[in-house]
């Protein structure tokens, strides 16, 4: 029997392992992710803040997501609501604890095809001086969606 008859042909490497990007298929977003944040010279082993965000569709802007962040941090817990997306292969997020007023934004890579998210957040232009730039990572929270 000629060897092509008993191998099956061969598939592309990337057909079994290919996921659409995040910006392409932002539902993706949606759900619980669990959230940990260090600093800069620290390690994600060390946090200096972790807790969770619950994102959704966001109702005005289609293929963007809005939310809820809830962390603990030394002495209180810190609530804030958000909104972002994946743009160009880029998460970006904006943080806000009155849903005016910019705290922070972040911005990072999803990784493992899109149940992780790694980067930076950063205290917006113009808020309280002294708050530190801060490491992050994200990982969507088992059976969440």
């Amino acid at each position: 029997m000629p060897a092509a008859a008993q191998t099956p042909p061969a598939q592309p490497a990337h057909a079994a392992t290919a996921c659409p990007a995040l910006d392409e298929d932002p539902a993706r977003l949606h759900g619980l992710w669990q959230l940990t944040l260090w600093l800069p010279d620290g390690s994600e082993a060390a946090p200096v803040s972790t807790g969770a965000l619950l994102f959704e569709r966001h109702p005005d802007y289609p293929g963007s997501v809005r939310g809820n962040l809830k962390r603990s941090t030394e002495g209180h817990d810190v609530l804030a609501l958000v909104a972002g997306d994946v743009s160009d292969g880029v998460f970006n997020l904006d943080e806000s604890a009155d849903g005016v007023a910019m705290d922070a934004v972040w911005t990072g890579t999803p990784q493992d095809c899109g149940q992780a998210i790694s980067g930076i957040r950063r205290p917006a232009e113009g808020r309280a001086p002294g708050v530190p730039v801060l490491q992050f990572s994200l990982h969507k929270a088992p059976g969440g969606r």
